[in-house]
């Protein structure tokens, strides 16, 4: 997790010092391009040593489903980075924890789950968790704020879909397709403002990007195989006063209390929900 954090934060640095001369396609296009480079690398690495064929190993069962994850999951991230340069960071981060109460709601329809009054209870907690950070009639709601709702909701369809796709299809193909197909993406919607060549200057904030886009989501899977979920989400609250302190340090952003206040009842909404489904899946 503390690896998750560190790559989570470098991330963010790297994002917003990139988007002083790109905008979010072009960030998104060459984060994907370095990660799809390593993806390749392991991908062929990996073969030599099991003497698999390569088409067999990034074959996926359901191409479509495949591209359906990858659609939310650039948008999502798009919107992430989107966010980084229009809201202080710890707002940001604090909305972004939604995305587990997102997938409590979404569940039922993406993957056929029973929809429970635990289900609605976290969602309307989760939902005072976002007035109380976002502040409605005290302070303005800008597009950052609804970029922060819009990226949970895209990073928690992408971790439904994965966990479709994971049934049949292995890790390699998942990260092969999600990188190529970003790449691509990334590219095609970057020619419309006309692409920026990125200066010298940036070069090494877009390679931080690239490792860290994986090293993160290494990071977590890795937590998450590791220990519980319950004891792992509460430990991702720590991101929460890290990238609040780079905020401050960095950008001379404001440390506002209730960002702090509502991420906690977030937290816990996040607490609730983890718990109903150990209980569900606790043996009798």
């Amino acid at each position: 997790m503390c690896g998750a954090i560190a790559s989570f934060t470098a991330m963010a640095i790297a994002g917003r010092a990139i988007q002083q001369e790109l905008d979010s396609f072009e960030l998104m296009f060459w984060r994907s391009l370095i990660g799809f480079g390593i993806v390749l690398s392991i991908v062929l690495i990996t073969l030599r040593k099991t003497d698999q064929g390569f088409a067999k190993a990034i074959k996926p069962t359901s191409p479509v489903l495949h591209l359906t994850r990858n659609l939310f999951h650039f948008a999502g991230q798009n919107l992430w980075f989107y966010g980084i340069m229009v809201i202080p960071l710890s707002q940001l981060v604090a909305l972004e924890f939604t995305m587990p109460i997102w997938v409590a709601l979404l569940a039922p329809l993406v993957l056929g789950e029973r929809f429970t009054m635990r289900r609605l209870f976290v969602a309307l907690l989760g939902f005072a968790g976002i007035l109380i950070v976002a502040q409605p009639g005290v302070q303005p709601l800008t597009s950052g704020h609804l970029a922060g709702m819009l990226c949970a909701i895209g990073f928690a369809m992408n971790m439904m879909l994965t966990k479709r796709i994971m049934r049949t299809d292995s890790v390699i193909c998942v990260l092969f397709w999600m990188t190529l197909s970003q790449t691509f993406f990334g590219f095609i919607l970057a020619q419309w403002g006309g692409f920026t060549w990125p200066s010298p200057a940036i070069w090494g904030w877009l390679v931080v990007v690239g490792l860290t886009g994986l090293s993160a989501h290494y990071a977590l899977s890795s937590a998450l195989g590791l220990a519980p979920a319950s004891t792992v989400a509460p430990m991702e609250f720590l991101r929460l006063p890290v990238i609040a302190f780079v905020g401050v340090w960095l950008y001379a952003e404001p440390l506002e209390p209730l960002v702090f206040a509502g991420a906690a009842v977030i937290l816990l909404a996040n607490w609730v929900n983890l718990r109903g489904r150990e209980m569900r899946q606790r043996p009798t």
